[in-house]
Formats: structure tokens, C-alpha cells, sequence
């Protein structure tokens, strides 16, 4: 893996470790204002969890993208 796929590999990771603290942070905040069942918290919820959810998607094609040469001489090997 070269210098440039290193450094789009660790923006990816930093990226969704990012996110998923700020989607904790935000389920926090939410369960502190509305700790009873609300139906717009759990949407702001939802929301929170997408996000993390699309940044490993992309990620996780990014990574696939990067590692598919050498998977396959790994494996044609």
C-alpha cells in the first residue's frame, strides 16, 4: 500500500471513529432532554446512526477499492 492509499485509508477511519463518537455524543444529548419515548428523538437518532452507517459504506468500498489488486494476486497465487 502506498503513501497516498495510507493516507486515504486513515481519513476513512478517522472519519467513522468520528462520527460514531458524535452519533453517541447525540443519542446522549437526546436521551438527556427527552429520556421518555419521543418519536422526533428517535428520528434525530436515526439520523445519527445514518451517518455512521453511510461513512463504513463509502469506507468500506474505498478499502475495497485500494485492496483489490492485491487480493487478487493473493489469491490467483
Amino acid at each position: 500500500v502506498n503513501i497516498n492509499e495510507w493516507c486515504v485509508l486513515l481519513i476513512c477511519m478517522g472519519l467513522v471513529m468520528a462520527l460514531e463518537m458524535t452519533n453517541s455524543a447525540i443519542e446522549g444529548i437526546v436521551d438527556l432532554i427527552s429520556p421518555d419515548y419521543n418519536e422526533k428523538a428517535g428520528k434525530i437518532k436515526d439520523l445519527a446512526a445514518g451517518a455512521v452507517l453511510i461513512a463504513s459504506i463509502i469506507s468500506f468500498i474505498i478499502g475495497m477499492i485500494i485492496f483489490w489488486k492485491y487480493f487478487l494476486v493473493f489469491f490467483t497465487n
